[in-house]
């Protein structure tokens, strides 16, 4: 594709010039360049919800996470028949061993519930912790605070293939051999969600580490083509990692920020 832009370039009409890139910028539409990762792997998530007649289930005792579904339940005996997705298998479980999930696009209404607080400062702005899945908390964010966030910090998982994260409620490993892409489908999903709720001259830091820095960076010049875009690194660790051939000592920090035309993040003069 690169090759046919060039040969586009070199057109002397000028009618057939237009025309040809008018036709080129068509076919850019629907052909994704740069980073390529399969975008399409579906997200789940558990939820504490009853269990209905056609439920999305799994089981709690399931490392695999696979996924069931509901066809029939009885109180009495606390037990429910269930039929494995694309198959004929049917199998009787406990109600109180199944977990309802739901799928990444299906209606979800989040909300919030106050399990305590500590008061300290007398008038002085206050902070909240949310606990809960991160995509779902921005999304609830978006209907209250949409285009009003000054910053946003990120530090999601490193995907350093030690188990630290899950996709789909089961541990990504390094014997994952889609590991990059669940971690780019992953974070895309957020990034987008987060994208929406900061201010014309709202600030991005995400904090990463060398598993994920480069596929990040081609994500965040993806998403955010028209911020700017920073990487600084940040001492994280003095004594260093104990690592073979190395012991690094940093991680690495991405600044997205808009282009006004003026700086944003302005120095502390001492």
């Amino acid at each position: 594709m690169g090759r046919i832009d060039d040969l586009v370039s070199e057109v002397k009409d000028e009618r057939l010039h237009k025309e040809l890139r008018a036709a080129l910028s068509e076919i850019k539409r629907y052909q994704r360049f740069g980073i390529v990762f399969e975008e399409h792997i579906p997200e789940t998530t558990l939820l504490d919800l009853p269990i209905q007649i056609n439920s999305l289930v799994q089981r709690r005792d399931d490392e695999r996470g696979s996924l069931w579904r509901v066809k029939s339940f009885t109180d009495n005996n606390a037990r429910v028949f269930i039929t494995a997705l694309g198959d004929t298998k049917v199998e009787i479980v406990s109600v109180r061993y199944l977990l309802v999930v739901k799928r990444f696009g299906e209606p979800i209404y989040p909300a919030l519930s106050s399990q305590g607080a500590i008061k300290r400062g007398g008038n002085k702005p206050f902070h909240a912790v949310i606990n809960g899945e991160n995509f779902h908390a921005l999304q609830l964010f978006l209907y209250l605070y949409e285009g009003q966030v000054d910053c946003i910090y990120i530090d999601p998982p490193f995907n350093t293939g030690a188990r630290d994260w899950k996709y789909n409620n089961r541990y990504v490993d390094a014997a994952d051999g889609w590991r990059h892409s669940k971690w780019l489908s992953f974070i895309e999903k957020r990034l987008r969600l987060a994208k929406r709720l900061l201010k014309r001259d709202g600030v991005l830091i995400i904090a990463i580490d060398e598993h994920e820095v480069h596929h990040l960076g081609m994500l965040l010049e993806r998403l955010f083509s028209e911020y700017l875009r920073y990487m600084i690194t940040m001492m994280t660790n003095p004594k260093g990692t104990g690592k073979f051939n190395f012991s690094r000592v940093d991680e690495y920090v991405f600044f997205v920020v808009p282009d006004l035309g003026y700086d944003i993040i302005k120095g502390i003069v001492f």
